[in-house]
């Protein structure tokens, strides 16, 4: 089988759905693999890499999406290149498959078998294949230096003879991977960080990475879903959640949001009198900005100053920092495609879990968008 990686095309996309390093391993797995040219250049992986590593280079997209049996990408296919698959094939993507209605039109009248990487369940066995958490990873480490560079002050305390800095006041709303990402990568570099979640289960968490957790009283068991992730609340929970965190965002110089819910508009935790609220010159980086933003002044890809804060809006943030982000991904997705090889070719079994709640559309049919 052919297994194809193309050019992303996606404004602000430089990942690269496999890196050189992962052509060998689908190589010895009776795959054959056709990189487009340049496909991996935004990353910093040189075609030379990859034709070291077995690939075979390609010149042009469409001509890549025609012949390969199986691609692979990080950015959903366009409509268009959806028309340009080759019948029958499968594709393994982030899909955001529940918002685009167009999108799995075009891949069910290819007969596509789609794969919605973000889909991967949270179970021990599918940790590896996890897209989700190794690009929060690197979102909630780039989101503190964001915030650090928009800052007017230093994070860490500094002792010097011209006299003694304090150390910046961070809280972070969410505990999940990018947030407590965030957590650790800002008390390394010297702040005060406070962290919250609607899950009391992420206390302990947020405690053993020398945080503080925040609210613990307002808590109560029922806020988590499946695999692990936060569920929506009742508006009076809702109301005193976002009362606490007005209260907390008034005394921190920057606060980081993460807080998610599956494939549902981000909640809103920072209304306009949380943010009238906060010192001039404090930094909001909003990582929900993609899904709604968790504050109501975030402008999706933008950078605002409202009320003397700066609120930064930022879209795929893990696509700045391309190297690492790639690699991490081309390891969840080649785990994941290397489960279903077998004998040289894909195997797909319904009844397996990760297949079932992972596969989008079969045979010219939806199967698990919603």
């Amino acid at each position: 089988m052919k297994v194809g990686v193309p050019r992303e095309t996606a404004a602000g996309e430089s990942r690269v759905a496999i890196v050189p390093e992962t052509v060998a391993k689908l190589a010895k797995a009776g795959l054959e693999v056709l990189v487009e040219k340049d496909a991996g250049r935004a990353a910093l992986f040189a075609d030379e890499a990859y034709a070291k590593a077995g690939a075979r280079l390609v010149d042009g997209g469409e001509a890549l999406l025609g012949e390969a049996d199986i691609v692979l990408k990080v950015d959903p296919p366009t409509v268009e290149e959806a028309g340009h698959l080759k019948e029958g094939a499968a594709v393994f993507s982030f899909l955001q498959s529940w918002s685009s209605g167009a999108l799995l039109a075009a891949l069910n009248a290819r007969r596509v078998t789609a794969f919605s990487m973000e889909q991967i369940p949270r179970i021990s066995r599918a940790q590896s294949m996890d897209v989700l958490s190794s690009q929060a990873t690197i979102a909630g480490y780039k989101a503190v230096l964001l915030a650090a560079n928009r800052l007017p002050r230093v994070l860490p305390m500094l002792v010097t003879a011209a006299g003694t800095l304090a150390p910046a006041k961070v809280l972070v709303l969410g505990a999940g991977v990018a947030g407590l990402m965030a957590i650790s990568t800002a008390r390394r570099m010297g702040a005060v960080v406070e962290g919250f979640d609607v899950r009391l289960a992420a206390a302990e968490q947020v405690e053993s990475l020398g945080a503080k957790f925040i609210g613990k009283e307002l808590l109560g068991a029922g806020a988590e879903g499946a695999g692990g992730y936060a569920k929506e609340l009742a508006a009076d929970a809702e109301a005193r959640n976002r009362e606490l965190i007005k209260k907390h965002a008034a005394e921190n110089s920057v606060v980081i949001s993460t807080a998610a819910i599956p494939k549902k508009k981000a909640p809103l935790l920072i209304p306009e009198d949380t943010v009238k609220a906060m010192k001039p010159g404090s930094v909001i980086v909003d990582l929900a900005a993609e899904t709604g933003g968790n504050c109501a002044l975030t402008v999706p890809g933008e950078e605002v100053v409202v009320h003397g804060v700066t609120i930064l809006g930022p879209r795929k943030l893990p696509a700045t920092l391309p190297t690492h982000a790639s690699q991490m991904y081309s390891r969840n997705i080649a785990t994941l495609l290397l489960s279903l090889i077998k004998n040289g070719a894909l195997v797909l079994d319904f009844k397996d879990e990760v297949v079932a709640a992972a596969c989008v559309t079969h045979g010219g049919e939806t199967r698990s968008a919603l």
